[in-house]
């Protein structure tokens, strides 16, 4: 009885030091997951398009030449915002920017502050007032929606017949722009990503090679003497894939029929069984670890009980056949 007693007791010890370890790594982890939680939210919170509405042009600075207007104050915050992008269904509602190179806004705002969101920003080849016959701009493909999120939704192909039009600001000026294509290449396809052809030859072939990679197309008027703008996104499809939204700059503007609807995710629903990222990974399954951290707590508690357990019942057995 007195050994029974004493493994008793070990057990009791033992479990509590296991019971403590296990608490001491616990604790910390699911701390720091509530802190990534919070950290994750306010990063979606300030990449989302809302953060920057204040800022966004209106009818009315258009027509007056307003100059004074919003969008003006944040180029004085940072003089590298050169437009405004607006893909009409969807979440892309943002300023454009472009630094010295393509590095500068992948983790820098429209205000010009650090950030895992970075910016919209146009390819640092192209000249700044959308001269060129073909401007490319970079976005983060996030969650939530959040910067270029919903480029790749375009794959699905009633998502792109509805998207049709977008606007684009820059200049004191608003063009329209109607989307013709959305393509799927990769990071090396270094013909779709050379930033303002000039030749005219090139140009046509350029547009060529825009439709034979298309997986979407439009049958929109495009010629050598237009001006096209590509939105690309990374892509989790294929290796270092990318998605592209390509359209026709306009001297035509065009309706948002998406404008009064109360609430945009009724209109841009996430693709049910699809999902996309791009760039770093700014998301976690927060809703699997929580779980599993707590299964894990509880591991060594059961195994301890079941050990009482069968000590409980071995000590019975003694009990009864007299030992």
């Amino acid at each position: 009885m007195a050994i029974q007693k004493i493994c008793s007791n070990m057990i009791k010890v033992l479990g509590t030091i296991v019971n403590l370890l296990v608490l001491s790594i616990i604790i910390p982890v699911l701390a720091y997951a509530v802190y990534a939680l919070w950290d994750a939210e306010q990063l979606y919170s300030a990449a989302d398009s809302s953060h920057y509405a204040v800022y966004k042009p209106s009818v009315k600075t258009y027509q007056r030449g307003d100059s004074d207007d919003q969008f003006k104050k944040l180029q004085n915050i940072n003089p590298d915002v050169i437009a405004w992008l607006d893909v009409y269904g969807t979440h892309i509602d943002y300023p454009v920017t472009q630094g010295e190179t393509n590095l500068t806004y992948l983790n820098t705002n429209a205000e010009g502050e650090h950030s895992l969101s970075g910016s919209i920003f146009m390819d640092s080849e192209n000249t700044c007032d959308f001269s060129d016959f073909n401007s490319i701009l970079y976005g983060h493909h996030m969650d939530k929606n959040a910067m270029f999120g919903d480029i790749g939704n375009f794959i699905d192909k009633d998502m792109f017949d509805t998207r049709r039009y977008g606007s684009l600001y820059y200049n004191e000026k608003e063009y329209g722009i109607e989307f013709f294509a959305f393509d799927h290449t990769d990071a090396y396809d270094f013909k779709m990503y050379y930033a303002g052809v000039n030749d005219i030859e090139q140009r046509q072939e350029y547009i060529d090679y825009i439709k034979s990679k298309a997986v979407h197309t439009r049958n929109v008027d495009v010629g050598p003497g237009d001006r096209i703008i590509l939105l690309s996104t990374c892509s989790s499809r294929t290796t270092n894939g990318r998605d592209i939204l390509i359209g026709k700059i306009t001297d035509t503007t065009y309706e948002d029929p998406f404008l009064n609807m109360k609430d945009m995710d009724d209109v841009n629903e996430p693709l049910s069984g699809m999902t996309f990222s791009g760039g770093p990974s700014l998301a976690m399954p927060w809703q699997y670890l929580l779980p599993a951290l707590f299964i894990l707590a509880a591991l060594p508690t059961t195994y301890i009980t079941v050990l009482r357990k069968k000590m409980r019942i071995k000590r019975d057995k003694k009990q009864v056949i007299g030992i």
